[in-house]
């Protein structure tokens, strides 16, 4: 049976890089993996690009692959021949590597939020299919086991009808001010972990063909400055979100999103992660920060290590059999984009994989074409904290209404500004 590569470039190489993609580009040299579907393929990492070349002498010493940087370094990395493009940059520079990917005929795996408006990600999705190629996006909380289950449960009809809900996930500080520093200035960090909520609610519960259709209808914000810039600047400490969607019956469901990465460092946990949602007939409780495990280590926790420790996300392991190794969602999340890859290009015959590629693109927890609620709540968020930032605080944006797709309104004034002007 013949063995299938995919040539693999990756831009980005920061926190979320050595986080998770790291360890799947190590743990799979070389090794030869079964898709689900029953394909033998291997995927290499054939090459880097980056904003500076400081990783650089550790991706060579690793990999002995080319590394290339500055503002030609990921056209330089598509001229290697690149089959599957991973873009892991900050969050509002994800969109140009991505389309250089799909204009060379790659398949690309984003990290999220895709894009941050809606008009960007019109560009993607036209490219995409314009160049037969898959456009996926990590939403590696998905895969999370808790939140597997809790689907499971709304799908299989045991949980009905979800009225309201609350999320929260705060960083610890090293985060804005240490680790993001060099693009923090500006950003906030509801789009860059209050994604995560915002796909979440929208797949468990109305975003797919197995639950019931719903409807976006209106996204507001609040926030906080000072600590991590100025006061009055645009750089935003936390963010408190309100998201409210509108049931196939009428009645609708409200959501409330907190996001900081202001938190103490020596805070017990790595974040601080909670949810509840609440239903007709039930409740989900779930703290992803306490799993039940505690860990004190003399002078080493919580710092170095935390007192409550993420397993499920990304742990590094040794397995009864002597051999040490990272698992975690945050790790199958892009494998299992490695096995779609393959499947779309060896899963059949070659006249069939345009009906493979639609198959794996009606896959929405992850594909670009389903992603248009998510983004519609980070523009929203977006132009909702610009306002604030210029002294126009408590906006509300309407979603899909008489007057386009996102249009921001402002209490007491008549006045509106269309944000995007086609259907969402």
């Amino acid at each position: 049976m013949k063995i299938h590569k995919i040539r693999v470039g990756m831009v980005g190489l920061g926190m979320i890089f050595l986080e998770t993609y790291l360890p799947v580009f190590l743990q799979n040299r070389g090794v030869l993996r079964v898709s689900d579907k029953g394909i033998l393929f291997e995927f290499q990492l054939v090459g880097v690009a980056s904003r500076t070349n400081r990783a650089h002498q550790f991706i060579s010493e690793q990999f002995a692959i080319p590394c290339f940087f500055g503002e030609h370094g990921v056209g330089q990395l598509l001229d290697l021949g690149v089959d599957a493009l991973c873009v892991a940059t900050p969050d509002d520079f994800h969109l140009l590597p991505a389309l250089q990917g799909l204009d060379r005929s790659c398949h690309v795996l984003i990290e999220k939020p895709s894009v941050l408006n809606l008009q960007d990600l019109d560009s993607l999705l036209c490219l995409s299919k314009d160049k037969n190629c898959l456009g996926r996006v990590v939403y590696h909380k998905l895969l999370d086991p808790d939140h597997k289950k809790l689907r499971t449960l709304v799908c299989d009809g045991h949980l009905n009808h979800v009225n309201s809900g609350y999320c929260t996930l705060l960083e610890p500080r090293s985060i804005s001010l240490a680790t993001f520093a060099a693009w923090v200035s500006g950003r906030n960090p509801s789009t860059y972990v209050a994604v995560h909520y915002f796909k979440l609610i929208d797949f468990t519960f109305g975003g797919s063909s197995l639950t019931p259709a719903w409807k976006l209808k209106r996204v507001s914000c609040n926030g906080q400055r000072g600590i991590v810039g100025e006061k009055f600047g645009p750089t935003w400490d936390s963010v408190q979100n309100q998201i409210v969607y509108q049931h196939a019956d009428g009645r609708e469901a409200c959501f409330d999103i907190h996001t900081s990465w202001v938190n103490p460092d020596n805070f017990p946990g790595y974040v601080d992660q909670e949810v509840q949602f609440r239903f007709d007939n039930g409740i989900w409780n779930a703290s992803q920060r306490k799993r039940g495990v505690e860990l004190v280590v003399e002078g080493r926790t919580p710092h170095e290590f935390k007192t409550n420790i993420n397993n499920h996300y990304n742990a590094s392991t040794l397995e009864p059999w002597g051999r040490k190794r990272s698992r975690g969602y945050g790790l199958e999340v892009i494998e299992r984009f490695f096995d779609e890859v393959a499947f779309v290009e060896w899963g059949g015959n070659a006249d069939e994989r345009d009906l493979r590629l639609e198959e794996v693109r009606r896959m929405e927890y992850a594909d670009l074409s389903a992603d248009r609620n998510v983004v519609a709540m980070v523009q929203a968020t977006e132009a909702l904290l610009f306002q604030a930032a210029q002294g126009k605080p408590g906006a509300t944006v309407e979603v899909n209404g008489p007057l386009g797709g996102l249009v921001l309104r402002f209490p007491g004034d008549s006045t509106s500004e269309v944000l995007y002007q086609g259907n969402v």
